[in-house]
């Protein structure tokens, strides 16, 4: 019997309110099987209702960002239903974040690891990124949300085009569509998602998570629906010590301090003066 210890299929990492995320099945380009889809879930679950996360990085090691799921155990006993409610609990989370997210894409991201990169806010890759909707080649369709993102990203030709020829396209031809935020090359991309994470951990957590929202949620919305959505936004924005903080900044000319913390007048007692309430 071997002593050997069980590696970690996902890594935890967090630094400054910036938490990544690494898939960490290099042998398998960083593939996805039950256990790693089960850890993604909970991880993104967890972040999620954890008040010191900011932002969100997600990647893969070894040279890969993610080759999809796993398709090399054959078949369970398990019906597919069962197994495909992971993959929508871990694409509706991911959407769902109020924090920003990222994904940092080196190496292959195919297939359901190509839409797990798209289902992040901001996507950087390195020059030597492939990309591919590879699901037709294996006689599937589209998932984990690719059906619902790529249309919304490229257009519906490109999505077909995208789709249903399931061709390789590199890191250039992805930023051309739309489908990556930057390329830079692979010895800058750490410092570069590094800098990235800290400039939005310093932004302001409610009203990111306001803007996140609005903008998931407008494309099906009309305009009148969304012009109500973002006076709610605002009314929630200026409840919190932030507006008045980045105002503040302003005038001093320096750099506002964002803590995310509501700031309302409390109601008024006979029995007390009139006193500000924060929150955490």
């Amino acid at each position: 019997m071997s002593d050997a210890p069980t590696p970690v299929l996902l890594t935890h990492d967090t630094d400054d309110g910036v938490r990544t995320l690494t898939l960490n099945r290099p042998h398998r380009k960083n593939a996805l099987d039950p256990a790693l889809w089960a850890a993604l879930r909970d991880a993104l679950g967890t972040a999620g209702e954890d008040r010191d996360v900011r932002v969100l990085v997600l990647t893969g090691a070894g040279g890969a960002f993610c080759s999809g799921a796993d398709l090399s155990g054959g078949r369970s006993g398990v019906h597919p239903l069962h197994r495909m409610r992971t993959l929508t609990d871990i694409a509706l989370l991911l959407h769902e974040l109020p924090v920003p997210t990222v994904a940092k894409v080196t190496g292959v991201a195919v297939g359901a690891g190509w839409n797990l990169a798209l289902g992040c806010d901001l996507v950087v890759a390195t020059p030597q990124a492939r990309f591919a909707q590879i699901f037709a080649r294996r006689g599937l369709s589209l998932d984990l949300g690719g059906s619902w993102l790529l249309p919304r990203l490229v257009g519906l030709q490109q999505a077909k085009r995208l789709a249903l020829l399931a061709e390789s396209i590199d890191a250039e031809q992805a930023r051309a569509l739309g489908l990556v935020t930057w390329v830079v090359p692979e010895p800058e991309i750490d410092a570069f998602v590094s800098g990235l994470g800290t400039r939005l951990a310093a932004g302001p957590e409610i009203a990111l998570a306001q803007t996140k929202a609005l903008l998931n949620e407008g494309a099906n919305r009309t305009l009148r629906e969304a012009l109500a959505g973002e006076a709610r936004a605002q009314s929630v924005n200026f409840a919190t010590a932030d507006a008045a903080e980045a105002y503040a900044a302003f005038a001093e000319r320096r750099d506002p301090v964002f803590t995310g913390h509501w700031a309302v007048p409390a109601p008024v007692s006979p029995n007390r003066p009139t006193e500000e309430v924060r929150h955490a």
